[in-house]
């Protein structure tokens, strides 16, 4: 059977807004033909700091103050989930899909975005991850997470997606409850392997993992379409 095949867009490090910019061109042309393609897997590390919050919020408008006054943008979001931050050192993958040609629900989709993320530590040597039943999101080592997942989903077609820590500044997410989760810390691949990890080092495994799980081809195109 022929396998869905998902546009993979490669942005590098660019700001967030670029991605944001790039999703919502992707999310329109998925809603104006309907179940024509499977959508598009964009992939990027953040060029600087951000702190975004979802639909539930997370932050007061105190805390918005406080954190842009550390140098950061603080963005609100139509995802799921609560506050988390983005910034260098971070894969952000957000799957444009239209999850009916892929044979997938929402439920399903946050299911294999998770398994995504612990195939990726496993092929990186780290066998210890995995996901957490709620409200415990994401993929975790123990009591610190990895990895930060928040979709949305309107007319079967997702958007937003994870946030994998590589060699993350981990010191911003102080600054913040991160997802709201109290008592819960968070990690990298570098503070797991005890060396320096780059995203760039990350990709080719992470779209293994991501063609196993979605099965799927990926066909590369211009970050510009």
């Amino acid at each position: 059977m022929l396998q869905p095949a998902v546009r993979l867009v490669w942005l590098s490090q660019v700001p967030y807004a670029e991605l944001l910019a790039l999703q919502q061109r992707w999310l329109r042309r998925l809603q104006a033909e309907p179940g024509t393609e499977a959508g598009a897997l964009l992939l990027c590390e953040p060029a600087g700091p951000v702190y975004t919050t979802g639909l539930r919020g997370g932050l007061t408008s105190e805390e918005t103050a406080r954190l842009r006054a550390l140098g950061a943008e603080v963005l609100p979001l139509g995802r799921g989930g609560l506050a988390t931050f983005h910034g260098p050192g971070q894969l952000l993958c957000h799957p444009v899909l239209d999850l009916r040609p892929l044979g997938l629900r929402l439920r399903t989709h946050v299911a294999a975005l998770e398994a995504c993320a612990v195939r990726l530590c496993e092929l990186q040597g780290l066998p210890g991850a995995s996901a957490r039943p709620p409200p415990y999101t994401g993929v975790w080592f123990g009591e610190r997470k990895i990895c930060a997942i928040g979709v949305r989903c309107g007319r079967h077609v997702t958007s937003h997606g994870l946030a994998l820590n590589c060699s993350t500044d981990l010191t911003w997410f102080e600054h913040i409850v991160p997802c709201g989760l109290v008592g819960t810390g968070v990690t990298s691949l570098s503070e797991e392997l005890q060396r320096h990890v780059t995203v760039d080092e990350v990709i080719p495994r992470f779209l293994e993992a991501f063609k196993e799980t979605y099965k799927c081809t990926l066909t590369s195109e211009d970050s510009s379409s």
